[in-house]
């Protein structure tokens, strides 16, 4: 997946060879740009995050810079701060002493003394970057003398429901030295004092709308504002040295106060220290000592900021005689405690269960990983070891595995501290940047697979918190997006009807988890694939764990009637399915289904399959409300009579029909989406087995081979699937196919070439898709279609930011998304099989 291979065998250690590769600061050639203006498009310069979940993350690039910065609850910040930068000093014998700073991105205006590494290319690589999530590595070459890498990680694993809420990364530097003369080297860790940045300095935001119609508010950091701010040199004698970062914030800690700390410590090594220096001058009072001795000039300074920006180091110095190896770990932690919502609403995070709600505990937190860094890392190698052994999985999809559970910590997630409600915390992950609102749920239906299977106890607390919020009502009326964009400024539409199952569970500005059903582009409560969506999870994480707690179907089982009962108002002719309206009511929100659909309609399907096997294990268990004989009774008249319409309406002798109101012959790629829920929870079927190959066959004929032919046809510079800018390449004339489309016509033509989300490839629905054609016993197709998304993800700069959406002329929506995240459900299928 690179375009230079590392020279492995020369590291002391091995990075397992599935983890992705590319070159340190190497520009993209054909990155994706953004679809639409107001999308995010922040380049294709992203790395694994670092930081616990719900702990706020930090991103370091590929170029080794650090430059995202998701540490206030659900918002976004790319941007670089040079002087939180990794340096390198080194001497040999009769040479003179080189320094870089770690990053290949040079700064523009601060830190121009510095010396900055440099970018490889092909004339002289100077190394490369290596990502399998949660792991990172820096491998540099040719430019010292030792071999040099640098690991970095956070303490993440499956089942781990306490340090993966760390605010904490660990980086440990291997340093190796092949040659036959002594060689002594430094490692410097500056960072710049942060400390009540990350908070919104406009506490009640206005709730505006995109020209797409989305709902969006503006978030103003306070960045820079360092005024209080101060630098402390701490250390533990034979334990740790280092330096916290605080401010003069006082009492009960609000957003924004806290601590930042780093930590180092090694036996051999000879410490070195400066704790207070200019990160936004020309930075000499460091780099003229460090870059002539490997050394600082052992300042310590505690004078609080007047607003100036103020900036700490440490460094570590040592010499290794030939053929030795050393390493030399530090850690970076940070304490922000509290995560504020709307004024006034606010959450303490789930790791203040482990250090307490001080915001006075950073060093404790990142002496807790310099002492159990090295079981971390065997803790994740064990977690992620017998994936990488398997020899039936492509190295590509060991990768795209693990590097897409990335967005668990960079999606804004919330973890709140635990209560007797909730005892693990209540859990959020963002739609995504562009879309900020939690856990939407028909998109989690794909997404969820990653903490359904790897996190369970997260899932459960998202699940009840959805059964939680079904029989709430905001009557509040709100202009629907939508309309907004075709011209009706007036549609208007109340926020949550009672019984509804809400499109997501709030947004970072408001009261998440309390007040959901933020997103107001279409009419939620309007919407007909909700409820089952609902349904098929609970009973999705019961069956997947177990199928033991009773407790968790009994707390869920009241909104599970509640919503049924609501979504039966749609089946209009009581033929036992519901309809669609004509309006986009349902996951893909610009495609208007008519009467019943075969996306929609087999979802209702088997939510009552679903509903049903509820029931009958709540009568078991003794645990059914009174009505529970009446209620069974009616969903399986419900579902008999349904599905044999379903049956009779949809099938047209090749594939199951978009819906019968629009006369339209488009193939959908997730027609039978609710056939997939039910085999992969051991349901009943919605159609006999014999209509579900042909289906198959017809979407991967239709919507994979000559859709991507089709787009074959057209030249570069086409506008036929675009409505607005053209990308910096198109995959027709790279030769190379990108996907699924969502639906075209039987011979891969668009029905409209003006349509968008039917052209669009959804990386997370191709997962999803995959996992049901290897489920059907079509592994072949399941693979080409999951390595074509993979392939334009991390090929073309989209990692570590991966896309609802991309195009055939080279395009991209809506990055940061939950929905990748199914890429776990073509592996739990390839495992189960």
């Amino acid at each position: 997946m690179s375009q230079t291979e590392s020279k492995q065998s020369e590291i002391p250690f091995e990075i397992p060879d599935c983890a992705w590769q590319w070159p340190i600061g190497q520009p993209w050639e054909t990155p994706y740009i953004v679809r639409y203006a107001s999308n995010l498009d922040d380049g294709p310069n992203h790395g694994a995050p670092l930081g616990g979940f719900g702990a706020g993350c930090i991103g370091r690039s590929p170029s080794g810079s650090f430059n995202l910065w998701h540490l206030d609850g659900g918002e976004h910040i790319f941007d670089s701060f040079p002087g939180c930068q990794f340096s390198v000093f080194e001497q040999s014998a009769a040479a003179e002493p080189i320094a870089y700073a770690m990053a290949a991105d040079k700064p523009e205006k601060a830190l121009l003394s510095w010396q900055w590494y440099p970018a490889s290319d092909e004339a002289k690589p100077t190394g490369n970057y290596h990502a399998l999530y949660p792991r990172s590595w820096y491998v540099y070459e040719n430019v010292f003398k030792a071999q040099l890498t640098c690991e970095q990680f956070s303490p993440i694993w499956a089942d781990n429901y306490e340090e993966s809420s760390f605010p904490v990364a660990s980086f440990i530097w291997t340093a190796h030295n092949p040659t036959d003369q002594p060689i002594t080297l430094s490692i410097m860790l500056s960072w710049q004092n942060m400390v009540g940045w990350f908070t919104n300095s406009n506490k009640s935001p206005e709730i505006q709308q995109r020209e797409d119609g989305s709902p969006f508010y503006d978030y103003v950091p306070r960045l820079k504002k360092s005024a209080g701010t101060y630098n402390k040199l701490t250390c533990e004698e034979g334990k740790a040295v280092g330096f916290v970062m605080d401010g003069e914030w006082g009492g009960e800690p609000e957003e924004g106060d806290g601590q930042f700390a780093i930590a180092t410590h090694h036996p051999q090594a000879e410490s070195f220290y400066h704790t207070r220096w200019n990160p936004d001058g020309d930075g000499r009072e460091l780099w003229e000592s460090f870059a002539q001795t490997g050394q600082l000039e052992n300042v310590e300074d505690t004078n609080v900021s007047a607003g100036e920006q103020i900036g700490g180091a440490i460094a570590l110095k040592f010499t290794l005689a030939p053929g030795e190896t050393q390493q030399i770990p530090f850690a970076l932690s940070w304490d922000l405690p509290v995560t504020e919502f709307a004024a006034g609403k606010s959450a303490y995070r789930r790791y203040t269960d482990s250090f307490g709600r001080t915001g006075q505990n950073a060093w404790a937190i990142a002496t807790r990983a310099l002492e159990n860094y090295a079981q971390w890392q065997t803790k994740i190698q064990n977690w992620q070891q017998p994936i990488l052994d398997r020899t039936d999985l492509p190295n590509w999809f060991k990768m795209a595995l693990f590097n897409e559970l990335y967005d668990l910590a960079s999606g804004g997630t919330l973890w709140s501290a635990a209560t007797a409600d909730d005892p693990v915390g209540q859990f959020g992950v963002l739609e995504c940047i562009d879309y900020r609102w939690y856990e939407s749920l028909d998109v989690r239906l794909y997404g969820g697979f990653a903490t359904l299977l790897l996190w369970p106890e997260l899932e459960k607390s998202v699940i009840r918190a959805f059964a939680r919020a079904i029989p709430t009502a905001n009557p509040k009326p709100r202009i629907i997006g939508y309309y907004y964009t075709v011209g009706e400024q007036d549609h208007m539409a109340p926020r949550k009807l009672k019984g509804a199952t809400p499109h997501d569970l709030g947004a970072p500005n408001e009261d998440p988890w309390v007040a959901t059903n933020y997103t107001s582009y279409q009419d939620c409560n309007q919407w007909k694939d909700l409820s089952s969506d609902f349904v098929l999870q609970v009973y999705r994480v019961f069956q997947s764990t177990g199928s033991d707690d009773i407790d968790f179907l009994a707390e869920c089982w009241p909104a599970v009637v509640e919503t049924l009962a609501y979504t039966k108002q749609f089946d209009t002719d009581g033929d036992g399915l519901i309809e669609n309206s004509g309006a986009p009511d349902q996951t893909f929100d610009d495609w208007r289904l008519q009467g019943i659909s075969a996306y929609c309609g087999g979802l209702w399907i088997a939510a009552l399959s679903g509903a049903i096997a509820m029931g009958e294990i709540l009568q078991k268990h003794q645990k059914a409300p009174g009505n529970i004989v009446i209620l069974l009774s009616q969903y399986k008249r419900w579902w008999q009579h349904g599905r044999a319409a379903y049956q009779k309406q949809l099938w047209n002798g090749s594939y199951y029909r978009l819906d019968t109101g629009s006369g339209s012959d488009v193939v959908m790629a997730d027609q039978l989406c609710g056939q997939f829920c039910t085999s992969t929870m051991g349901l009943p079927d919605v159609v006999d087995v014999e209509f579900i190959a042909p289906a198959l066959d017809a979407i991967y004929d239709a919507c994979f081979v000559k859709f991507n032919e089709y787009t074959a046809q057209l030249g570069p510079q086409n506008q036929k699937f675009e409505g607005a800018q053209t990308g910096y390449f198109s995959a027709a004339d790279l030769g190379m196919k990108i996907g699924c489309a969502n639906g075209v016509r039987p011979d891969g033509s668009p029905q409209n070439p003006d349509d968008t989300h039917q052209l669009e490839v959804w990386t997370g629905i191709n997962f999803g898709l995959a996992a049901f054609f290897a489920q059907e016993g079509k592994q072949a197709e399941a693979m080409e279609i999951t390595e074509a998304v993979v392939r334009q993800i991390y090929q073309y700069g989209l990692q570590f930011r991966t896309p609802e959406a991309i195009t055939a002329v080279g395009t991209f929506r809506a990055c940061h998304y939950l929905r990748p995240m199914a890429i776990w459900a073509l592996y739990h299928t390839l495992t189960e099989r």
